[in-house]
């Protein structure tokens, strides 16, 4: 696997979407903030203060790859009031490569979301599981038509959920939000989402799976064949304050 060009090919497609500009930004009912940029030691300040001013009053996210320029961009952003959280490796699969085959555990039943039960238990099960309010996401899922929710099931109770994303880009496909409940976890559930997800992604086409793992879920990736891309960090301005007008 050439990472370089994988690099290049995660950022026209999944980072940037076809779009254009030294800027990137994202604005959803889930999700606001910079998923890409193309800065320099001259344009980079501008470019954050501008990202401030565009946000102000809201909660939103610089997500940081460990290979994005300026090399001191991380503390540029923490200059400019935003604050760092737990970084996440950027883990990726190739499909042709990789067998993922891994069965539910003996009385689990995976089932994808469709309809409102369904989206209500996997959100039940990301905000067991990461806490806060994942009700957006629910809704989210039930309008769109390139996100598959799968969730695990125990008696009828949902214990594990879990989303894939077939696209943006013809060539990956992405997971995320895979959870279990604490009591259920070293069963094979983490494993079971991952390779239904996989299955879906490959009959869809898709050449490559990536997801952004926590210490956690890293392990267990690497051993089921992902490789690491990157390492991103999220930077975020709870609420960011509007400017304060000039007085005087």
């Amino acid at each position: 696997m050439d990472r370089d060009a994988l690099r290049r090919a995660y950022d026209e497609q999944v980072r940037r979407g076809g779009r254009s500009g030294a800027v990137v930004r994202e604005d959803s009912p889930t999700w606001a903030g910079v998923a890409w940029s193309d800065l320099d030691e001259d344009t980079v300040d501008a470019a954050v203060a501008e990202q401030v001013r565009h946000f102000a009053g809201r909660a939103w996210e610089w997500k940081h790859y460990s290979y994005d320029a300026p090399a001191d961009l991380p503390a540029r952003l923490a200059a400019a009031g935003l604050v760092a959280g737990e970084p996440e490796t950027v883990l990726v699969a190739d499909l042709r490569a990789v067998r993922l085959d891994a069965p539910a555990p003996p009385g689990i039943e995976l089932r994808e979301v469709d309809g409102a039960a369904d989206a209500a238990d996997l959100v039940a099960v990301h905000d067991a599981v990461f806490g806060g309010d994942h009700s957006a996401i629910g809704r989210e899922l039930l309008a769109s038509v390139t996100t598959v929710g799968v969730v695990a099931r125990a008696g009828g109770v949902p214990v594990a959920a879990g989303r894939v994303e077939l696209g943006p880009g013809p060539d990956f496909a992405g997971l995320w939000g895979g959870g279990t409940l604490p009591e259920w976890r070293g069963r094979g559930l983490f494993r079971a989402l991952v390779a239904h997800r996989a299955q879906r992604a490959a009959a869809r086409g898709h050449r490559f799976l990536q997801v952004d793992a926590t210490a956690a879920s890293a392990p267990i990736l690497r051993r089921l064949g992902f490789v690491e891309l990157a390492v991103t960090t999220p930077f975020t301005l709870a609420l960011s304050a509007p400017p304060t007008p000039p007085t005087g």
